[in-house]
């Protein structure tokens, strides 16, 4: 007994000593060899693992671009010091997978079991940055007062100050200018957790109408209790006992909204469903489709189900909403587009890699758990053999081979009508595979403003997360290169609209969506 209270104190100090050692690794400026070989090793590891590194910038520009930033660092910066440093040349890569991300300093055991059972609202919060200004877009409970209002200030801090810092740090695909402004209202929070970390109370300024106040954000109970607990709960009456015909109704109800959650893949921080569809318009003429993202649930029966129930409807006219969709299963947009087209078709290329094993490569990333590199030791032949017969040589470059890549026919239920598609700035990676297609085939009417990822494919599939030794941020890069048959030249550019919305803070004041007015009102003067 006493042997294993010494091995778990001791397992105790190892970890303390571990957590004091990162947070004095991030919080102690490291010196200028150091720093000079974490910029070495951010180079090294975008060469190995990124296949399209000098899609929008040259090779020469690049290294340029390092060398300088070496030559800047003459003194011992922090962690977030260099962050603010390294950023930048890693965005002048021009490829909206890429991200480089600042380590926070780490609360040690006693301090996040302090924090365990309390919220912080300030978390919950949903923003929307239009016209160079941020408006809560959302929020929950006792806050949803706030819903409208436009943010003046966070602490001492305007927001156009964090977002203006940020727009340094974070890269779009080629040329866009769309994607950053569109994206500042769903990472508003990040930019502001990685400028100031951790904190114990937020004091929010807003406006709202005329009027112009303060709100303190503080940790909170989850449950708070009151010192009437126990007579409230003697105070209460017994619930009726139900009787086996009610209990098996209820059951059934439960199991069909659990059906539907999974169906429309219910997501409870937001308290929205990623898939919904909806009849709009005059006689329910009008199908509209909200996509939040190509991620979770069973988005295979979702599809199914939606166009069985417009084929017996027999619709004419179908909107698919990608605004703020940021993308996700490579699956799931194949699965759609064969709903989409009533033509045989291919939906993506072999996708360029750097390695015959990606897979591999990535399971031996330095941020990956010594458990799940232990589980890829073990079945390593497995994987190679797995990653050999997947990979090919030609023209000198390596490809992967996804499903997408054969020859597919369209759906029995595919939708013949009008479609029009509705896009933003923040509609991106698969959203904007999707919209190539629609695009190239003139499949689609475009409205709202120019995707945030490229019509030429972007890289991404597979991402290798890599730790840098002393600094401790992390740079992320996609591995795969991923894209629809089709292209459009110059290179560089997301899918355009071709009716341009922009929003615009008069209709948000109104309650007006410009763009979706707009394809109701071309709807009904088509009819």
């Amino acid at each position: 007994m006493k042997k294993l209270q010494l091995v778990l104190v001791g397992l105790l100090l190892v970890s303390c000593n571990s957590l004091e050692k990162y947070n004095q690794a991030i919080l102690q400026p490291q010196s200028i060899e150091a720093l000079h070989e974490d910029v070495d090793k951010t180079y090294q590891k975008l060469q190995r693992n990124h296949p399209r590194l000098y899609q929008y910038i040259t090779k020469e520009a690049l290294e340029a671009k390092f060398d300088s930033l070496k030559n800047t660092i003459k003194q011992p910066l922090t962690s977030k010091q260099f962050y603010k440093k390294l950023a930048p040349v890693v965005k002048a890569v021009g490829q909206g997978h890429i991200s480089v991300i600042p380590p926070q300093k780490k609360r040690d055991k006693k301090t996040r079991k302090t924090y365990k059972d309390k919220k912080f609202n300030f978390n919950t919060l949903g923003y929307q940055y239009i016209e160079s200004r941020l408006f809560v877009k959302s929020a929950k409970n006792e806050d949803s007062l706030l819903v409208g209002a436009e943010v003046l200030k966070i602490d001492a801090v305007t927001p156009q100050e964090i977002v203006k810092e940020y727009n340094n740090y974070i890269a779009s695909d080629g040329y866009n200018t769309t994607f950053f402004e569109a994206i500042v209202g769903s990472r508003f929070k990040s930019f502001y957790y990685r400028e100031n970390g951790f904190q114990d109370s937020i004091q929010v300024t807003l406006k709202q109408d005329d009027s112009i106040f303060s709100k303190q954000f503080t940790w909170k109970d989850k449950n708070p209790k009151s010192d009437t607990t126990k007579i409230d709960s003697l105070a209460k009456t017994p619930k009726p006992k139900l009787s086996k015909k009610e209990k098996k109704e209820l059951s059934a109800l439960a199991k069909k909204k659990r059906k539907k959650n999974k169906i429309y893949d219910y997501d409870s921080m937001s308290d929205h469903y990623t898939r919904n569809f909806n009849l709009i318009g005059a006689d329910s003429a009008v199908v509209y489709m909200k996509i939040r993202g190509f991620t979770g649930g069973k988005s295979d029966t979702f599809y199914e189900q939606c166009f069985q129930a417009m084929d017996s409807l027999k619709t004419k006219n179908l909107i698919i909403d990608l605004r703020d969709n940021g993308g996700g299963s490579l699956s799931e947009i194949d699965d759609l587009y064969s709903y989409l087209t009533d033509k045989e078709y291919v939906f993506i290329n072999e996708s360029e890699v750097t390695s015959r094993i990606p897979i591999l490569n990535y399971l031996m990333s330095n941020t990956i758990p010594t458990s799940l590199k232990i589980f890829a030791g073990l079945f390593s032949p497995i994987i190679i053999t797995h990653n050999l017969l997947k990979t090919r040589k030609r023209d000198g470059k390596l490809y992967y081979r996804f499903k997408g890549i054969k020859h597919q026919e369209p759906s029995e239920y595919n939708f013949k009508g009008n479609l029009y598609v509705l896009i933003n700035g923040n509609s991106f990676s698969a959203s904007s595979i999707l919209s190539t297609h629609l695009k190239a085939n003139k499949r689609a009417i475009f409205v709202g403003q120019e995707t945030g990822g490229a019509y030429n494919g972007t890289v991404a599939g597979m991402f290798y997360n890599y730790k840098l030794p002393n600094s401790k941020i992390i740079v992320r890069m996609g591995m795969m290169q991923v894209d629809a048959p089709q292209k459009t030249d110059p290179d560089g550019y997301g899918v355009k609209a071709d009716v341009e919305i922009m929003p615009t803070i008069l209709d948000k004041e109104n309650g007006i969506d410009a763009a979706l007015d707009w394809i109701l009102k071309d709807v009904e003067s088509k009819q």
